[in-house]
């Protein structure tokens, strides 16, 4: 299956931890809500349920997307790796349910972001009373100012990452530390936990087993790996870095990864035992004063109401940014590949419209949840957790091909213990394989929609001509350049004979001296576009023919007919015969194989081509 490889270099590539900055508003914003999270669903043994996530996360993901980084440095992510394994309809099915799955990381991370944003505005001290119980338009509001910064334009992303990230790191070890003041001074909030743990659990090794089907619940803590490989286009790498496989930046990219997750394992385990250890349960409830912002909250509690709302805004802003990161990742992935499978309408080539639509989604999706946090973790969990998975599988798949026995073995591990993450956080919510099969359903729903609307095109990006093809042309085309479409399969000396006293025959020609055979051999026909070269020989010592390897017959045809005449400066004829069958079925195997009723969808995709009749190649069948 042929794939699209962007190798071109980027002239606005910046430093790795730059560009880390840049994924980090996804990947660090979530200590805005996931303290909280991580309490509802594991309350007291949050903490340990934590150190296992983070143990996940340095042994599980860390490994899987560096090698992702090493196996598809131009930022194509661990779909484009599986779409690699897959032939033909399978591998762009899966790529596309793959993409659902995206779509709900990203347009999730959009709205859990704004909803999480708009709970830090209604709870600050210093907001006005009428904002309270207006989350649901705070956020709204908050993603219609996300989608017009991107309908206006999206620049100098990474310079405003790097000023958000550091301060909100900054501002987050302050409150952290200032809290682990507190308990180190109040030690019996120590004592009162570890005595609460024993009387609930047990023993440790209890703890410890409850936590292991408690922690898939905290998987929002992983998120921002699939987005910080596909920033990699960013990264700075050296000047003689091979442009087909740049070493320096795939060393420095897998820094940046590396970083990005020690730098939240640290946070994410200090923020969950301070945050465990200071603040009442009932706090943590719905509507309570934590819910969603529990690190805020002790903020406000230590550090006075003014440092929290320099708290609140910087948590608010780069909340807002990691819908930003998540909407420019959805800007780079649909045009990525639905064009290439003729799967998205023209439109989704253009950034507004699609701005639009994106925008559209979030706003619908924030009016189901009515904004709230809570209830989107399931589903953005559920989006982190398949992205995670499939490149799980992918890198083992990887290392399997490559005789890589330790790290096959490895990576197989991780993967079954991603697999078993997935399904223990979807059985427990469902809700996010139901928002994921919406984005499913409406993907495959739209490309297939767009595939048949489409299929008409000429599909042809460029063609090239070998010698002999070239010599063929402009020999016949100083008389009449006559082609006579030909199946392959026929390749016998009496079969190219019984073709031309038919061709002959049925249209009352002279002699078949001058005839050349064209034969489109199919390959991958589940391709939409794709380059085709045309390469002449002479058969059995006296039939000329042309040969082209395509996806599609008519459209090659159709393609070569137009270009042959731009190229020779006369109209071509083509003949052909009528194919047996229902038209319906043929029309079928066309869409699905590329073959069907040749003659008359050749003729359609040159009218469609060419608006002037008197322009047009000659196209007959008999």
């Amino acid at each position: 299956m042929s794939t699209t490889t962007e190798v071109e270099p980027d002239t606005h590539t910046r430093p790795w931890w730059q560009v880390m900055c840049l994924t980090g508003v996804d990947y660090f914003s979530t200590l805005g809500y996931q303290p909280g999270i991580a309490f509802l669903a594991a309350g007291l043994l949050s903490p340990v349920a934590t150190v296992i996530l983070v143990l996940l996360t340095l042994f599980g993901a860390l490994p899987v997307y560096r090698r992702v980084a090493q196996e598809s440095p131009h930022g194509q992510g661990s779909i484009a790796m599986l779409e690699r394994l897959l032939p033909r309809w399978r591998g762009k099915i899966f790529v596309l349910v793959l993409l659902g799955f995206a779509m709900t990381d990203f347009i999730i991370t959009i709205t859990l972001s704004a909803a999480d944003a708009s709970a830090h505005v209604v709870e600050n001290p210093h907001v006005p009373d009428f904002l309270h119980g207006q989350e649901l338009w705070i956020t709204l509001g908050l993603i219609a100012l996300l989608g017009g910064v991107f309908l206006r334009g999206f620049k100098e992303a990474v310079g405003v990452a790097v000023v958000l990230v550091v301060t909100y790191l900054l501002l987050n070890a302050v409150v952290i530390g200032v809290s682990a003041v507190h308990v180190i001074q109040n030690g019996h909030v120590v004592t009162d936990w570890s005595t609460s743990l024993t009387a609930e659990h047990g023993n440790i090794a209890l703890m410890i087993a409850v936590s292991l089907t408690l922690f898939p619940k905290l998987a929002l803590g992983l998120s921002g790996f699939e987005t910080g490989v596909a920033v990699m286009g960013h990264v700075k790498g050296a000047p003689d870095d091979d442009l087909l496989r740049p070493e320096v930046r795939i060393r420095n990219t897998k820094r940046l990864l590396t970083a990005a997750a020690l730098i939240m394992s640290v946070y994410l385990i200090a923020s969950s035992l301070v945050t465990t250890l200071l603040i009442p349960t009932e706090a943590f409830e719905d509507g309570g004063e934590a819910n969603g912002r529990a690190l805020a909250y002790l903020g406000h509690e230590y550090l006075g109401d003014v440092f929290g709302s320099v708290y609140d805004v910087s948590t608010i802003l780069i909340l807002w940014f990691a819908g930003a990161s998540a909407m420019a990742a959805m800007l780079a992935l649909i045009p990525r590949y639905l064009p290439r499978y003729g799967m998205a309408p023209e439109w989704a080539g253009a950034v507004k419209p699609l701005v639009c639509v994106l925008t559209a989604t979030a706003f619908l999706i924030t009016w189901i949840f009515d904004a709230d946090v809570d209830a989107q973790g399931g589903a953005y969990a559920t989006g982190v957790l398949v992205l995670i998975t499939s490149a799980s599988v992918a890198v083992a798949l990887a290392a399997r091909k490559a005789r890589q026995r330790g790290w096959t073995i490895g990576f197989t591990l991780i993967a079954m213990v991603f697999i078993y993450t997935t399904v223990d956080n979807i059985y427990e919510r469902p809700d996010g394989v139901k928002i994921g099969g919406c984005f499913i359903a409406a993907i495959i729903a739209v490309s297939l929609l767009s595939r048949l609307t489409r299929s008409l095109e000429l599909r042809t990006t460029e063609i090239e001509y070998d010698a002999k093809a070239d010599a063929f042309i402009r020999d016949c085309a100083r008389r009449t350049l006559r082609l006579v479409a030909h199946d392959p399969e026929h390749h016998d000396a009496s079969a190219y004979r019984a073709k031309v006293r038919q061709i002959v025959d049925s249209h009352a020609l002279q002699n078949g001296g001058d005839l050349i055979f064209v034969e489109v051999v199919v390959e991958d026909y589940s391709d939409f576009e794709s380059r085709i070269e045309v390469e002449g020989s002479v058969v059995h010592g006296e039939f000329r023919v042309l040969r082209v390897h395509a996806a599609t017959i008519p459209n090659a045809l159709a393609a070569l007919l137009l270009d042959l005449r731009d190229k020779s400066g006369v109209r071509p004829h083509m003949y052909f015969e009528w194919t047996e069958g229902s038209p319906i079925a043929q029309m079928a195997r066309f869409l699905l194989f590329g073959t069907g009723e040749v003659a008359p969808l050749t003729r359609e995709v040159v009218r469609r081509a060419e608006k002037n009749p008197k322009k047009r190649p000659h196209v007959h069948a008999g």
